[in-house]
């Protein structure tokens, strides 16, 4: 049982069918706590939700079980001070406790802001204030307790901390408080377009954005499980995020429980290919969704130690994949990688749907819940094979689940919004079979001497050399060309620095792409700074963010 056709037509096979007949309907009074957990805890109860396991042991939630866990959590919630509107901070990593408080936030009409365990003191005042954070509940770890505190002095909007895994003094303890509260809650009133989440992304300068989200919002992640993971009814879903990041509101709850598919978590405190290769296969995972460093080190182990087969469908965004990992992980699975974009601010945008063939490197085709556009600076659309930014249609349909606007930030809002188009910062350019080729953040690309050049199709070519195990592109100030193309790279194992590998990297570059992008400056590093969901943090290496702003 799945609950798609009360929201979409189709399903569609037929690539055309899902091209021109796909349509999402929202209803005015929707949310997802009770039109969805509670639906299937009624009419399902027994239907699995979550698959949930650390390195020591496991539970299996079913929809009966997390609906009458995000009733009890509304209750404790309710008890100290939070209602429809208030903002609630979840610092929750992978632990369990995430969906059904989670769940109980949306029944409630409060704001959910999810946030990784790795803010600071700074951080968390910024955020406390920025949104009138109400309560906090994170995990029960000293260092994260040590920061919440530390911010509560000057965030006089706080009423209230709890955590989860037991509790210090003047904490809440959340597990055993909801133990009191009632298996039962009167359906609040909700509209589809009143405020659900707020996610806090970087920007290039200045504190990191408040991206508001409606409760509509989930409805548009049916195409990103259906068509873009091809998750399958009552099939264990991965996709390796932390909850503190938007990919988890992608991957690991709303698209995938409307689609029916079941949330598999793997609580890992520290990645480990071996060890997520090892859950895989104990748990039969069906569908797989990772950014590109997680194949990465999955393709340094040999593959013929586990068994892979229960994997249907794998999927990849947020950088650029080599070739040479692409292959490999076709000829060891027999899986074609599909590549998807999208922001917090979306859903996925675009994406290599099953019936076309992957073009490694390409991110794919629209999804027909935008109309997408590439455009000049003017707003104006570019020829095929031109760079352009990527822009939304917004001039006669809002669609569901683009944002908002920043919260409390109409300046910057209306700086993206304007002229009918939501212009998503991103450059990219379209081939004449209509696929997509991402370029770079249109504040990224590199101007040298006239030349306008995206770090995503440098990052490409460098990742093609089989001394390369990863790499990011930035823009280096230059006296004469203004800005030179910068290359930081790690290298695989059994290769080292020199002088020498610079040179043969750099004329790897020119031989692979137009000769002018070439990088005129190498690094080689041991480590790349990362987001703890594995996405290189380029604004380090750029040296415009010296904290957590852009984690």
């Amino acid at each position: 049982m799945n609950l798609y056709n009360r929201f979409a037509t189709g399903p569609f096979d037929r690539l055309e069918d899902y091209l021109t007949k796909l349509k999402i309907t929202v209803p005015e009074d929707f949310n997802f706590g009770y039109d969805v957990v509670d639906v299937y805890a009624r009419e399902a109860p027994d239907k699995k939700a979550l698959v949930w396991c650390n390195d020591e042991t496991e539970r299996t939630f079913t929809f009966a079980e997390m609906s009458e866990l995000s009733n009890r959590a509304a209750g404790f919630f309710r008890r100290h001070g939070i209602g429809k509107g208030d903002a609630v901070m979840l610092i929750l990593k992978r632990r369990y406790q995430y969906w059904y408080a989670l769940t109980a936030l949306h029944k409630l009409g409060a704001v959910a802001i999810p946030a990784t365990h790795l803010l600071t003191k700074k951080d968390l005042i910024y955020r406390n204030n920025a949104a009138s954070v109400k309560m906090i509940l994170t995990v029960n770890e000293e260092e994260i307790r040590t920061h919440v505190e530390a911010a509560l002095p000057q965030s006089p909007t706080v009423q209230a901390v709890a955590s989860v895994g037991g509790a210090a003094d003047g904490w809440l303890d959340f597990d055993a408080e909801i133990q009191n509260e009632s298996g039962r809650l009167e359906r609040v009133a909700t509209r589809k377009n009143e405020p659900i989440l707020i996610y806090f992304t970087s920007g290039t300068s200045g504190h990191p954005k408040m991206v508001l989200h409606n409760h509509a919002y989930p409805l548009g992640h049916i195409v990103t499980a259906k068509y873009w993971q091809n998750v399958e009814d009552d099939g264990l879903h991965l996709t390796v995020s932390e909850t503190g990041w938007a990919k988890a509101a992608w991957g690991k709850i709303y698209g995938q429980w409307i689609c029916g598919a079941v949330v598999f978590v793997y609580d890992m405190e520290h990645f480990h290919a071996a060890a997520l290769l090892e859950k895989i296969q104990k748990y039969r995972v069906s569908t797989f969704c990772a950014p590109p460093t997680i194949y990465r080190f999955m393709m340094l182990e040999d593959l013929s130690h586990y068994d892979f087969s229960s994997v249907k469908y794998s999927v990849v965004a947020g950088e650029p994949l080599s070739p040479e990992i692409f292959k490999s992980f076709y000829e060891k699975t027999g899986l074609s990688l599909k590549e998807g974009y999208g922001q917090t601010e979306l859903a996925i945008t675009v994406m290599t749907p099953a019936q076309l063939p992957s073009k490694p490197g390409s991110m794919g085709i629209p999804v027909p819940l935008y109309d997408v556009k590439l455009v000049d600076e003017n707003g104006n659309p570019v020829a095929a094979g031109e760079n352009g930014q990527i822009a939304i249609d917004i001039s006669k349909e809002y669609p569901v689940s683009l944002f908002d606007g920043y919260y409390r930030d109409k300046e910057r809002t209306d700086s993206v919004m304007h002229d009918g188009l939501y212009y998503t910062g991103d450059i990219a350019w379209k081939d004449e079979e209509g696929y997509l080729w991402f370029v770079g953040r249109a504040d990224d690309v590199i101007k040298s001497s006239g030349y306008r050049i995206g770090p995503f199709e440098v990052e490409s070519a460098l990742l093609e050399h089989e001394a390369v195990f990863e790499c990011a592109v930035t823009p280096a100030p230059d006296p004469i060309r203004g800005q030179v193309v910068k290359a930081t790279i790690r290298l695989h194992e059994g290769f080292s620095p020199s002088e020498e590998l610079k040179k043969e990297l750099q004329r790897h570059v020119k031989e692979t792409t137009a000769p002018y992008k070439y990088p005129r400056i190498i690094e080689f590093v041991d480590e790349m700074p990362k987001t703890i969901s594995g996405k290189i943090r380029r604004a380090v290496i750029k040296g415009t963010v010296k904290d957590n702003d852009d984690v």
